[in-house]
């Protein structure tokens, strides 16, 4: 492993983006930056640069969050620097499943991150986490009991994509909608079927709950249903709103149904006046 430090320089490029909103309903997007600083895009390998595996234009799909009136934070930097989703001290989400760790070294398919030799050293990781990763989490902390104290609950929804198909990772086609909620211990019952009846009730898109995907870091560690505090994650297949290219783009017709109904399955979810049903 590479012992040089890595210069950490001036932070040009904001760690994250942070909306306030007024309503009980936080949304993290902690995978949807495409930023790497230079001194560690100087090391990805040249077939990584393309970011094949970003959560593409989660903030675009969710831009309805303003008429929540949801709070919203949004990571800049890409996964490849630090995964946000992961535990800091590296320990495992799925065990006997293959995932990548808190600092990635190779992309979904199992390609390498960086040359031999040259992956993340101990003090590099601690680095980044202290420098990215920690910063994050002390701002989602804020905003969901910022909530916490307006509303004596909140529903923080962790919002996530992923290529439809990553043979690596799962077998086959993944459902167009994966909910999480850590095998139903990050939210309430009540929660969870309020999810689960308005996802019964079309039929534009597949969906299953505590399947491949139960939540991560974020829905395991900050779920506290008992304290007020309910997580969820949603994992979408890429296909059900974009073009699957290596580096897609956002076509706001294409996303438009998926866009409408996640307005709808929030708001009911975070049980805002108008969604109530």
């Amino acid at each position: 492993m590479n012992g040089r430090p890595e210069d950490p320089g001036t932070l040009e490029t904001p760690l994250y983006v942070a909306n306030e909103g007024t309503a009980p309903l936080v949304i993290s997007m902690p995978h949807s930056g495409t930023h790497l600083p230079p001194e560690i895009a100087a090391r990805i390998a040249a077939s990584a640069r393309d970011l094949p595996d970003t959560d593409w234009f989660i903030p675009d799909l969710y831009a309805f969050h303003e008429r929540l009136g949801a709070s919203v934070l949004r990571a800049t930097h890409s996964r490849y620097v630090v995964d946000l989703n992961r535990p800091p001290d590296g320990a495992r989400l799925y065990p006997g499943k293959r995932e990548t760790s808190v600092c990635p070294t190779e992309t979904f398919d199992g390609e390498p991150l960086y040359t031999a030799g040259d992956e993340p050293s101990a003090a590099q990781i601690e680095a980044r986490l202290e420098r990215y990763w920690r910063p994050f989490h002390e701002r989602l902390r804020r905003m969901i009991d910022r909530q916490l104290a307006r509303h004596g609950h909140c529903l923080l929804w962790d919002a996530h994509s992923i290529r439809s198909t990553v043979p690596a990772l799962f077998e086959g086609r993944l459902p167009d909608l994966n909910v999480g909620t850590a095998d139903g211990r990050s939210c309430t019952d009540d929660t969870a079927r309020r999810i689960a009846s308005r996802l019964g009730a079309q039929h534009r898109f597949s969906f299953v709950v505590n399947g491949r995907f139960k939540g991560g870091y974020i829905t395991r560690h900050y779920g506290a249903p008992a304290d007020g505090v309910d997580v969820v994650q949603m994992e979408i297949a890429q296909s059900a709103y974009l073009r699957e290219t290596r580096v897609p783009r956002f076509e706001s017709v294409l996303a438009a149904p998926l866009a409408e109904f996640l307005q709808e399955l929030l708001g009911a979810a975070a049980q805002i006046p108008a969604y109530q049903a």
